[in-house]
């Protein structure tokens, strides 16, 4: 409970009328009721009604909080009292609840999820947990012990801490995943807004990530490829679509076994009933091409930019001598070669090339060294069997796929036993070398022709990579700890909303001049702290003023570039986040 004044203009004055009030939760968030209108009050008074306050309430008035920035009343205060309490980080949180209201994600779980008699509304713990993953990557455990005291979100939300507990953070998982599939068109509205997104172009790749322990209660974990070079481990492969700034639009789970080439066609169609049909270009990564995905593409009036197996460049071999190759970027040319129906756009990277050349000579010398090791045990006569000596000769090649062609290997029959003959494929070797650091793209977009357009088209994928890597060093979504199916779909969807803010923290810092590395902004501005300021009165209670630090020199420089600023005094009344600035211009 407080005191609030109330100004009436009457027969030309203005008297100050004083109201006892109290906040409380509604539906809407917090609102103030009156408990006791008391008319005109002098000083007195007022500190004897303060009093009664404390008293019903049964904790200190906490002025700084609940009161007018305009109250301009002068206490006297005993200096030597003064103290600081209740320091917690403000600056990341403040600023994580900004993304979420400046992508409508707000407004979009409201409408989402149902209002009941919880403590805290289902979509404002979304919030929670999304704005923890965000700032805080981690446990459910941890953040409701560790990072939730430690943080000012709690003031900025307008709820009570002790309410934020484990199993409420594990019941949020639950509650938000009914969402999972309706947020694209909400965030492709947003992007256009914010960033003038358009989604003609899409970019569309593949990732895994695993479990730790058996996840026997997730029919989708199974051992597959890993990308995070764990394959002794189950794990889930997650799909991803991008536009072509990076920003993630849209998701799906599939089994930890599923292969990439089988997911185009379940994610075109999935694209195209939120969003319709449309002659959109799906720019894809080799691993996703089959001729059955192209001509599924083509049937349904698609284009695609595509990789292509290394194995196809032989066709072009001839393309690959001549010289009228052109330059899009120093150490990059590209060839445009028109087949009937379709472009293939030959392109030699020396960067490319000068790693292509160390791989091969790495594997070379492993196979070497090893193919001779395997010759001179067969030659003291240690392995006999013809059977086990092919079958270790097969797992030397295969273990060292970017060298195997350069090889031949043949088992010899001798007077005094068998022996190994290794020689070296020179024809291959001339190939592995004309064909260092090139690649092979094919399209059906026939508009622009210019194979410089195509191959910048292409190289957008690399955003798509960021943004996986992304998810699993900044949002740290591996490994993965939930053992359901449930569980592990939900950590996913909270993972992906965190990415969104992550992206649109990029791009907003871009647009600003200020780099790309969203961590460090998030970091600095972490030391940014809220406090209470504890004034001992020399008559009366104490007064508490719930302020923010200010920032320091390099802080305020960030957030003049990005056109935001915290506020001096926290007010869970109303909203003390910035409501502009997230732009493209």
């Amino acid at each position: 409970m407080y005191l609030r004044k109330t100004k009436i203009f009457k027969d030309g004055k203005e008297p100050i009328y004083w109201r006892l009030v109290e906040s409380i939760r509604t539906a809407s968030g917090p609102r103030q009721r009156t408990v006791a209108c008391l008319g005109e009050l002098n000083e007195s008074r007022q500190k004897k009604w303060i009093g009664v306050a404390n008293q019903v309430d049964g904790r200190p008035i906490i002025r700084g909080l609940f009161d007018s920035e305009e109250d301009k009343r002068v206490e006297a205060v005993q200096i030597g009292k003064v103290r600081i309490e209740r320091m917690r980080r403000f600056g990341d949180a403040w600023l994580a609840l900004a993304l979420w209201r400046k992508l409508g994600l707000d407004e979009f779980f409201a409408r989402q999820m149902e209002r009941g008699r919880e403590a805290i509304d289902w979509d404002v713990m979304s919030s929670v947990s999304t704005i923890a993953r965000f700032c805080y990557p981690s446990s459910e455990l941890a953040i409701a012990e560790r990072w939730m005291d430690q943080t000012a979100l709690d003031d900025l939300l307008g709820i009570d801490l002790g309410q934020v507990n484990e199993n409420r953070l594990y019941r949020t998982l639950d509650e938000m995943l009914p969402s999972k599939q309706a947020p694209g068109e909400h965030l492709k509205q947003k992007y256009g807004e914010l960033f003038g997104s358009r989604f003609d172009l899409l970019l569309y790749d593949m990732t895994s990530t695993y479990f730790e322990g058996e996840a026997k209660g997730n029919a989708q974990a199974r051992r597959g490829y890993s990308r995070d070079s764990r394959p002794d481990c189950n794990q889930v492969t997650i799909a991803l679509v991008a536009t072509e700034e990076g920003l993630p639009l849209f998701y799906e789970v599939f089994d930890g076994n599923r292969t990439d080439v089988t997911t185009v066609e379940e994610i075109v169609e999935a694209m195209e009933k939120q969003y319709g049909k449309a002659n959109r270009i799906w720019v894809m990564d080799r691993g996703m091409v089959s001729e059955e995905n192209l001509e599924f593409l083509r049937e349904r009036n698609g284009f695609y930019l595509a990789g292509t197996p290394k194995s196809q460049l032989e066709r072009f071999e001839q393309e690959m001598l001549e010289k009228d190759w052109k330059e899009v970027e120093p150490g990059v040319e590209v060839k445009l070669c028109d087949e009937e129906g379709e472009l293939f756009i030959l392109c030699r990277s020396e960067g490319r090339k000068e790693k292509d050349r160390a791989i091969v000579k790495r594997f070379e010398k492993r196979i070497q060294t090893r193919l001779e090791k395997l010759k001179r045990q067969v030659d003291r006569g240690r392995l006999k069997k013809a059977s086990g000596i092919e079958r270790r000769i097969g797992r030397i090649l295969g273990q060292n796929t970017r060298a195997e062609s350069l090889f031949e290997v043949t088992l010899e029959e001798t007077r005094t036993g068998k022996t190994l003959r290794i020689e070296k494929n020179e024809a291959k070797r001339r190939w592995a070398e004309l064909s260092e650091g090139c690649y092979l793209l094919r399209t059906n977009f026939r508009d622009p022709k210019d194979p410089k357009d195509l191959w910048k088209t292409y190289i957008q994928l690399t955003q798509v990579e960021e943004t996986f890597r992304m998810l699993k060093s900044e949002m740290r979504i591996r490994p993965v700890f939930h053992q359901t199916t449930q569980r592990v779909q939900s950590h996913i969807f909270v993972c992906f909303l965190a990415l969104v803010m992550y992206r649109t923290l990029s791009q907003w810092m871009q647009a600003a001049g200020i780099g790309n590395s969203p961590r460090k902004l998030i970091e600095e501005l972490a030391n940014i702290h809220s406090m209470d300021v504890v004034l001992p009165l020399q008559e009366g209670p104490e007064l508490r003023l719930r302020c923010v630090s200010q920032p320091e020199k390099s802080q305020q420089i960030l957030l003049d570039r990005l056109k935001i600023h915290p506020p001096k005094r926290i007010n869970r009344i109303k909203n003390v986040v910035p409501t502009s600035g997230v732009s493209s211009s």
